[in-house]
């Protein structure tokens, strides 16, 4: 269909929506993470001890949650674009062992792999024209 082929022609629309959507789901999903302070980034940071680090679980938990919170602003800006993207990637292959390590198995981990597919899918792209990065 002619209508559909000329949607080529708005990569760069398509994806900053996608940079957009992503950035802000993140950006909700990780703030209160932030704001639950070191109780909070202590359970968070815990999470660590499936790849066998079990020291300073304050400074993961911290990490992760500033990762999901300012990784979704970077994201939305176009901004340090490809260095967010690889912090997001590391804090969703957490969430998934996390998820199978829970027992939760491949549908509790779904999310987060599919999450780290698409990011490291736009670690390639780029963020596009409409991006402070301008790649």
């Amino acid at each position: 269909m002619a209508i559909l082929d000329n949607l080529g022609k708005y990569r760069n629309t398509g994806l900053l929506l996608l940079r957009l959507g992503i950035g802000v789901m993140f950006i909700i999903h990780g703030f209160p993470k932030l704001a639950g302070g070191p109780n909070g980034w202590t359970g968070l940071g815990g999470s660590m001890k499936v790849i066998g680090i079990d020291f300073l679980p304050i400074f993961w938990g911290f990490m992760a949650a500033a990762t999901e919170t300012f990784g979704g602003f970077l994201l939305i800006v176009g901004l340090f674009f490809r260095p967010a993207l690889i912090l997001l990637i590391f804090t969703m292959i957490i969430a998934a062992l996390v998820h199978f390590g829970k027992g939760d198995g491949l549908g509790g981990a779904s999310h987060a792999i599919e999450l780290g597919i698409v990011f490291f899918g736009l670690i390639f792209i780029g963020p596009g024209k409409y991006s402070v990065d301008k790649k």
